[in-house]
C-alpha cells in the first residue's frame, strides 16, 4: 500500500504537475525510487514480480491521491509486465536501462515489413502515457512481406506486439485532454526503424517467456483489474472531496439555509453512494485474491472466471461513474473552477473512464472493438 510520506509528496505536487501537464520531479523520482515500473517484470530478469491483488491495490491508492499519476504508474508498469513475455537476453538489457520505463499503445496503427532477421517499422500511435520519461516504447503492428499483409489461419492480417528503445521513437507532442494533464500521453511515431525478430513478441500465458504466476494471468483480465483500480480511485477521491463542498454549502430553498450536508436526500445520496462503491469493491478483490490463489497453486484462470472478472471490473467502473455523476451537482460552481482539487480529480476520472476497454458494453461479456 502506499505510505502516508508517499501521498503526500504525491499531493503536494498535484497541482503543478496537471498545471505543466507533466509529473513533477519530485514525483517522477518517487516513481523511479520505489521501483513501481518494475513491480510486474520477472525477477529473473530485474524486476520485482510482486503478486497482482498487491500491485492493484498500490495503484487503486496512487489514483485515489492524484489520477495522473496513478494513471501513469499503472500503463508503464503494466508495459513493463511484457517483460515476462519476451526473450530472457532482450528483457535483462531492457530492465537494466537506467530509470527504465516502458511505455506504448495497443492499437494496431504502424507496420512491420519483413526484411532479413528482423523488422522494418512505420507507424504512428497515439496515447503512450509517461512519454517523456520512456526509455522503451511498446506497440502493436501489421506484419508484411513485400508490401503485402501476412495473414493468419483465418485469413485476417497478422498482428504482433513490439518494443523498441526510445532512440528509435519520435515524440509527437499532442496530448491536450481537458483531464490527466500529466501523463503526457503523447502520441510517438517510428519511421523506417529496422529492429531484431526478437523484438517482437506475443502476450499469450502459452508463450510466456517466464513461468511466474503473473504470466499465466490472461492479458484481457490484467488490463480490467488495473484501469478499473484507476478508474475507482479517482472516484473515490471524488466523493471525499464532494462531501467536504457539500459540507460547506447551505440549502437556500429549504428556508432556514441549514448546511446542505443535513438535507435528508442529499444525505441519503452520499450514503448510498459509498455503499454502492465499498460493496462493489470488496466482491472484486474478493474475486480478484481466490483467483491469484488458484493461479499461484498452478491453475489456470477459466474463461468463465477471466469473464467474472472483468464484469466485476465494469461494475466497479459504472458503480464510480454514478458517484460522480450522483454528487457532482451539489458539489457548487467550486467544482468547475478549473484550479480547485475537485475540479481536477472530475477532469481526470472523465478522461480515464473514456479508455476504450472501459465501453459500457464491456460489463456484459462482450469486448470493445476499438483499439485500446
Amino acid at each position: 500500500m502506499l505510505s502516508l510520506n508517499d501521498a503526500a509528496l504525491i499531493a503536494e505536487h498535484a497541482f503543478e504537475a496537471d498545471a505543466g501537464g507533466w509529473l513533477h520531479p519530485a514525483q517522477q523520482a518517487l516513481i523511479i525510487d520505489r521501483g513501481w515500473l518494475r513491480m510486474l517484470a520477472p525477477r529473473a530478469v530485474g524486476g520485482f514480480e510482486l503478486a497482482l491483488p498487491e500491485v492493484v491495490r498500490l495503484e487503486e491508492s496512487i489514483a485515489r491521491v492524484d489520477g495522473s499519476m496513478g494513471w501513469t504508474v499503472t500503463l508503464c508498469a503494466g508495459a513493463g509486465w511484457f517483460a515476462g513475455f519476451l526473450a530472457p537476453r532482450l528483457a535483462r538489457e531492457i530492465l537494466a536501462t537506467p530509470n527504465v520505463c516502458l511505455a506504448g499503445s495497443g492499437a494496431p496503427t504502424g507496420y512491420a515489413d519483413r526484411e532479413g532477421e528482423g523488422w522494418r517499422i512505420d507507424g504512428l500511435w497515439d496515447y503512450a502515457s509517461g512519454a517523456p520519461m520512456a526509455t522503451h516504447f511498446t506497440f502493436n503492428a501489421v506484419l508484411r512481406q513485400d508490401g503485402q499483409p501476412l495473414l493468419d489461419a483465418a485469413g485476417n492480417p497478422r498482428i504482433q506486439a513490439f518494443v523498441v528503445p526510445a532512440a528509435l521513437v519520435e515524440i509527437v507532442p499532442r496530448w491536450r485532454s481537458i483531464g490527466l494533464r500529466a501523463t503526457a500521453s503523447h502520441a510517438y511515431r517510428v519511421s523506417g526503424q529496422w529492429v531484431h525478430a526478437e523484438h517482437g513478441f506475443e502476450i499469450d500465458p502459452a508463450r510466456a517467456c517466464s513461468n511466474g504466476p503473473l504470466y499465466r494471468f490472461p492479458f484481457m483480465a490484467f488490463a480490467f483489474v488495473t484501469l478499473a483500480a484507476n478508474v475507482a480511485g479517482m472516484a473515490s477521491h471524488f466523493v471525499e472531496l464532494a462531501e467536504e463542498c457539500i459540507a460547506h454549502r447551505r440549502n437556500r430553498f429549504g428556508g432556514q439555509g441549514e448546511p446542505l450536508i443535513e438535507v435528508p436526500a442529499v444525505r441519503s445520496v452520499l450514503a448510498s453512494t459509498r455503499a454502492s462503491l465499498d460493496d462493489v469493491r470488496a466482491r472484486f478483490y474478493a474475486h480478484l485474491d481466490a483467483t491469484w490463489t488458484k493461479v499461484t497453486e498452478g491453475a489456470s484462470v477459466s474463461a468463465e472466471e477471466a469473464a467474472q472478472m472483468q464484469a466485476l471490473a465494469m461494475e466497479w467502473v459504472n458503480a464510480s461513474r454514478r458517484a460522480v455523476d450522483a454528487l457532482y451537482p451539489y458539489c457548487g460552481l467550486y467544482a468547475a473552477r478549473e484550479d480547485s482539487p475537485i475540479n481536477r480529480v472530475w477532469r481526470d476520472f472523465h478522461t480515464a473512464s473514456q479508455h476504450a476497454l472501459l465501453l459500457p458494453c464491456a460489463c456484459s461479456g462482450q469486448t470493445a472493438t476499438e483499439p485500446l
